[in-house]
């Protein structure tokens, strides 16, 4: 009888060990903004976007001048010139639309530019953080930044220091 209560014990001390599971949380914001490469990533993007941005805002703004010009003077206009210049305003509102598109598209450029600039930054994080997490024996890791649903985080469970360290960066 006693025999048995040891193999118990020891059978609800394993199962305790092989349950027990190790949570810990990251701040993926704050690492970015803690690593120097990144912001000059992000100053490179966010230029590229302001001027795509502006290049397809003056593009719609030279439609919309058009447009008021010829609905100024459709009237005046014989049918060929109308159909003309209806089919000029058609070509330019097409072309700056593909244009949007190709920059700022599922696959655009700016995509491509975040998937050259950032990603190997971010691929630096979560190699780091598995490493940490391995290392520390985390079961779950989780990203307060990205809305991941995490209400309630001890601070004692954040990791992003240790991940940065393990990155080589210190914060002070």
């Amino acid at each position: 009888m006693k025999s048995l209560h040891v193999v118990i014990f020891l059978m609800m001390a394993l199962f305790t060990k092989v349950n027990a599971q190790s949570f810990a949380f990251i701040d993926s914001d704050y690492m970015l903004n803690s690593i120097p490469e990144y912001a000059e990533s992000k100053a490179k993007l966010d230029k590229l976007a302001e001027t795509w941005t502006k290049d397809i805002e003056d593009r719609f703004n030279v439609i919309k001048s058009q447009k008021e010009n010829f609905n100024k003077e459709e009237i005046l206009l014989p049918a060929e010139e109308k159909a003309k210049r209806k089919s000029e305003i058609e070509k330019l509102e097409k072309e700056t639309l593909e244009l949007q598109t190709q920059r700022f598209g599922l696959n655009g450029d700016y995509f491509m530019k975040r998937q050259e600039l950032i990603k190997p930054i971010q691929d630096r994080i979560y190699t780091a953080m598995k490493k940490v997490a391995k290392s520390e024996g985390y079961t779950f890791v989780f990203d307060k930044a990205n809305q991941s649903n995490l209400i309630y985080a001890d601070k004692e469970a954040d990791i992003s220091n240790t991940v940065l360290e393990e990155m080589g960066i210190t914060k002070e």
